[in-house]
């Protein structure tokens, strides 16, 4: 049973949060002041440390510091009623593993918690022979897959959506930008579902000629074609009791398409070469950054198929549209920089965090993360200085400072009159040229009042 401390001056919250938590399955201690709290933790190990940030006579963040230098590896999440970005961004530095304001509901702590231990038991495992551990990798090759919580109202949306619909069992198809994040939100959907015990298998779609898409998705029988030297378990069977994610789904073949409907209307499949039908038990998560409607007005992608995936929907914001979460995302980005290439750059110049507000970031997180690993790998001081940003991002700064005060929003409406004429008006030429969905492109159009 995972053991907790809960750190909170509010005598009746505390005890409130402590009997909730104790109902749901944990060992639960509780101190009203640092002085209390920090004697506990010497005299006990805890797994998880929830923490309040303001505190009477001690600093929550020195707390945060204090409980790291006893037990580096236990999880500490604060908890604050001001949502203020400084504050979370510098307790993330000293090792947080994420904070929460209040208030907030039983379940986004529950969520959080079991988030959190998972990070924990990943970390005891970090002596295992690499060997015995499946870790799946992401969609940018890391193996850390934890949501950032952002405090904008268009991820705080996100975060709702993925709460509601992942305990339940329905197929949810993910639509947004390219770069946006669509495969951390689908096993953020998985992590926090009751399959979470089983294998979440991602597969792009795009990726996979349809001359094998068969045996891709449902395996085959050594001898079954030229090749197949030995059976082989496709991705159905290995999602089996998991969720299978489905990436840029828009891009399978029409045959391949009806197979994966049937697949999913009867729960059972053939390996290529066998008849025996075998029974998978499986939840189906979809993403595409097309208009799938579109594909369904034109004929290449099935009607049926599309409402059997998109049962529930979620749009990921752009970062334009969560700029408020920036320097949040930046931190994260900079922690995992740092792990993986084995540096300890602990910030931004202050320059480099005014030219990442002004740059538009088209590729969105992914642009932000790869230039931040950049940015580390090319830095050797404490500060990630502009030098060491590729010429793109600082370039914008200048150009927005000589052109007039040439303002994001005016390059987004130049970029969007650019592309509606190179597509001779056709609006979904234009958004995929824009690398964005139709449906983004109207609100955008409209937000701007383009008069086209």
């Amino acid at each position: 049973m995972p053991k907790l401390l809960i750190i909170e001056d509010d005598a009746a919250f505390c005890q409130m949060l402590q009997k909730f938590l104790i109902r749901n399955g944990y060992d639960v201690d509780v101190s009203f002041t640092a002085q209390d709290a920090k004697t506990k933790f010497k005299a006990s190990a805890y797994n998880l440390v929830l923490t309040d940030l303001r505190l009477p006579n001690y600093d929550g963040l020195q707390l945060l510091s204090d409980i790291k230098e006893v037990n580096p590896k236990t999880q500490v999440i604060v908890m604050t009623g001001y949502a203020e970005v400084g504050s979370a961004v510098e307790a993330m530095k000293k090792g947080a593993y994420d904070y929460i304001s209040k208030p907030f509901t039983p379940e986004e702590i529950l969520m959080q918690i079991k988030s959190a231990l998972s990070q924990e038991t990943k970390l005891q495992l970090d002596n295992t022979p690499k060997e015995s551990l499946k870790v799946e990798s992401g969609e940018d090759g890391t193996q850390d897959h934890r949501v950032v919580v952002g405090i904008s109202e268009a991820s705080k949306k996100l975060h709702e959506y993925i709460k509601l619909v992942a305990p339940t069992d329905m197929s949810v198809l993910i639509t947004g930008e390219s770069g946006t994040g669509k495969e951390v939100t689908a096993r953020a959907i998985h992590d926090n579902s009751k399959r979470t015990a089983h294998n979440f298998v991602a597969v792009d779609c795009g990726a996979i000629p349809k001359e094998i898409a068969t045996s891709e998705f449902f395996g085959h029988v050594k001898g079954s074609f030229t090749g197949a030297v030995e059976d082989k378990k496709g991705h159905f069977e290995a999602a089996n009791g998991g969720t299978l994610f489905l990436d840029e789904i828009g891009n399978l073949s029409y045959e391949n398409q009806i197979q994966l409907l049937r697949a999913l209307q009867e729960r059972k499949i053939k390996r290529v070469g066998s008849n025996k039908e075998i029974e998978v038990d499986i939840r189906i998560v979809t993403a595409t950054n097309e208009d799938l409607t579109e594909a369904v007005e034109n004929g290449s992608f099935r009607e049926d198929l599309f409402h059997r995936i998109n049962e529930f929907s979620v749009e990921i914001p752009s970062l334009e549209e969560r700029y408020e979460d920036l320097p949040l995302f930046a931190d994260f980005f900079l922690r995992k920089a740092n792990q993986s290439l084995g540096k300890k750059v602990k910030g931004f110049s202050e320059d480099v965090e005014d030219i990442f507000k002004q740059y538009h970031w088209p590729g969105n997180l992914r642009e932000l993360q790869n230039v931040i690993k950049r940015a580390v790998l090319l830095t050797s001081g404490d500060l990630v200085e502009k030098g060491a940003l590729p010429k793109e991002v600082y370039r914008s700064k200048e150009n927005n400072v000589k052109v007039d005060n040439f303002s994001k929003a005016d390059y987004e409406k130049e970029q969007i009159v650019k592309a509606l004429k190179q597509s001779n008006f056709n609006k979904s030429k234009a958004a995929k040229l824009l690398q964005i969905t139709r449906k983004t492109l109207y609100n955008k159009i409209n937000h701007y009042n383009l008069d086209l």
